[in-house]
C-alpha cells in the first residue's frame, strides 16, 4: 500500500491549486491554526499570477491590477505587510475603431468620436451617465446583455462597441450573458480611474503569502498534480503523481469544476454540481518596447482586422524600471482552448500580434519591439447563463468534507484577485478552527 504522508493526531486541510484564491485559503486557515496543505500541479504559485524572468526582473504572464474599491484583497496585503507597498497612478482608456486611435474618457473625447455618428454620441452619454441607476431594482440576472444594452444605446452602438467586445470577452455566447455581470463591473471600472501595482510586482505578494503559511506552520508544495479525490465519511484521501497518499479532514478546492470532475471518484462526481460552466481561455501576448506607444492603460481594439482585441499599456500604470526601462505591453484574446488560435504555435502567434501592432501603431520601428512572448490559460473568463444566481453552485458539496471556492462562486462580482480572496475567505470561515490564534496582524516593518 502507498504509504500516507501526514500523520491524524490534529485537523487537516488539504487545499487543491496555488492560485490566488487556494494561497488566501490557506494563508486564512494556517493563522488559525488549522494544519494545512497547499497543493499545486505547476511548478509555481499564483495561478494567473504566475511570471517569468526578463533579464534580472519578474513579469507578470498576465496583467493585474488592484482597484481602490478592492476591500478583499487590500485586506489581504495589509495582513501581509505590503498594502503601503501599492503605488497608485490615475489611469485613461483609449479605444481603437477601425484601425483609427481615439481617447476615451471625457465628454469631449465622445464628442469627437468619429466611430459614431453624433446623435449616436450625445445617447450615448447620457445612457452611460445613468446606467448604474438604470440598472437599480431590476431583474439582470434574467436580462440578457444585449437586450438590455440595445434597448437603451441602440442598434449602431450595439454592433459598433459592444458586440465586439462583449464577443472578445465572451466568445458566441456573447448576447447571452446576464446583464448582471456588467452592471457589476461598472461598479468597479471607470474610463478614468485610479489604478494600483504592488512595488516588486505580483510575485512579491505570491513569495509573502507563501512565506506567511509556512510561517504558520502549513505546508505549500508545488509540482504536486492531485491525480485522484476520493471523500468518504469524516474524511478524504488524496493520490498524488508517484502513488504517495494524503489523508485530510476537509478539502479546499480551487479548481475549475471540470477539471476536479476528472480527478474525483465516481461517487464524488455524483455530488459536484450537474452543470459546469463553459469557460473561456485567454491568449496573451507581452510586449517588450523600447518606446511608448500609447499614452492610455487600457485600449479595446474593435473592427481593426488584428487577432487580439485589447492593448493594456502596464508601464503607463507600473512605470519602466521594473522592466528594465522598457516599456511593457499586453494584447489579448479570450478564446475557447480548443480553438484554432489557442492551438497555435507560440512563435507564429507572436509574429503575426508583432506586425499586427505595429499596424495599429505605425511608429514602432524595426528595432522598437525589443522581446515578445506569448501565454495561454485555458479557464480564465467563465460563460455565466441567465438565471445564474439560483444556479451557482453551493460552496459545500453536500454530505462530503469538500468545499469549493472557484470562479463559477464569485459571480456576479467580477472575476478578480480581489474576488478570490473574498471567496477564500468566506470558504474557510465554514472550517473549524485549529488552536487559539491571535488575529492576523500586519508584520512589523
Amino acid at each position: 500500500m502507498p504509504p500516507v504522508s501526514d500523520s491524524t493526531t490534529a485537523p487537516h486541510v488539504a487545499v487543491i491549486g496555488g492560485g490566488i484564491c487556494g494561497l488566501a485559503a490557506a494563508h486564512r486557515l494556517a493563522h488559525r491554526g488549522v494544519r494545512v496543505t497547499l497543493l499545486e500541479a505547476g511548478d509555481q504559485l499564483g495561478g494567473l499570477g504566475t511570471f517569468f524572468r526578463h533579464d534580472d526582473h519578474w513579469v507578470e504572464r498576465f496583467y493585474h491590477c488592484v482597484m481602490p474599491t478592492d476591500d478583499a484583497l487590500l485586506g489581504l496585503l495589509g495582513e501581509l505587510g505590503l498594502r503601503d507597498s501599492v503605488g497608485w497612478r490615475e489611469t485613461t482608456m483609449g479605444m481603437v475603431v477601425d484601425g483609427r486611435r481615439h481617447p476615451f474618457n471625457s465628454a469631449l473625447d465622445l464628442l469627437r468620436f468619429s466611430a459614431l455618428r453624433p446623435h449616436d454620441r450625445v445617447r450615448f452619454g447620457v445612457v452611460s451617465l445613468l446606467l448604474r441607476r438604470l440598472g437599480r431594482g431590476r431583474d439582470l440576472d434574467h436580462l440578457r446583455t444585449e437586450d438590455w444594452l440595445r434597448g437603451l444605446y441602440g442598434d449602431v452602438v450595439w454592433e459598433r462597441l459592444f458586440a465586439p467586445m462583449f464577443g472578445s470577452k465572451f466568445g458566441a455566447a456573447f448576447g447571452d450573458v446576464p446583464a448582471l455581470y456588467l452592471w457589476q463591473r461598472l461598479g468597479r471600472e471607470r474610463n478614468v480611474a485610479t489604478r494600483g501595482y504592488p512595488a516588486g510586482g505580483y510575485k512579491t505578494v505570491i513569495d509573502a503569502l507563501r512565506a506567511s503559511i509556512e510561517r504558520a506552520g502549513g505546508t505549500v508544495r508545488t509540482s504536486a498534480p492531485v491525480r485522484r479525490l476520493h471523500s468518504a465519511g469524516d474524511s478524504a484521501i488524496l493520490t498524488l503523481t508517484g502513488g504517495e497518499v494524503l489523508g485530510a479532514d476537509h478539502v479546499v478546492s480551487t479548481l475549475p469544476l471540470p477539471l476536479l470532475r476528472r480527478i474525483s471518484d465516481e461517487a464524488l462526481v455524483a455530488r459536484l454540481p450537474r452543470t459546469d460552466l463553459p469557460y473561456q481561455g485567454v491568449v496573451t501576448g507581452v510586449f517588450f518596447l523600447r518606446r511608448a506607444i500609447t499614452e492610455h492603460y487600457w485600449t479595446p481594439v474593435l473592427h481593426s482586422g488584428t487577432e487580439f482585441d485589447g492593448v493594456v499599456a502596464m508601464s503607463e500604470l507600473a512605470g519602466t524600471e521594473a522592466n528594465g526601462g522598457h516599456h511593457l505591453v499586453y494584447v489579448m484574446r479570450y478564446t475557447d482552448r480548443d480553438s484554432q488560435l489557442y492551438l497555435d504555435d507560440d512563435a507564429a502567434i507572436a509574429a503575426r500580434w508583432a506586425a499586427q501592432l505595429r499596424g495599429l501603431y505605425p511608429e514602432l520601428g524595426p528595432d522598437d519591439i525589443a522581446r515578445v512572448r506569448v501565454f495561454k490559460a485555458p479557464f480564465v473568463e467563465p460563460v455565466y447563463p441567465l438565471g445564474y444566481l439560483s444556479q451557482r453552485p453551493a460552496v459545500a458539496v453536500e454530505d462530503t468534507n469538500l468545499l469549493l471556492a472557484t470562479t463559477a462562486h464569485v459571480y456576479p462580482e467580477v472575476t478578480s484577485w480581489n474576488s478570490s480572496v473574498a471567496l477564500a475567505n468566506d470558504v474557510t470561515d465554514r472550517i473549524p478552527a485549529g488552536r487559539d490564534q491571535p488575529a492576523i496582524a500586519e508584520p512589523a516593518r
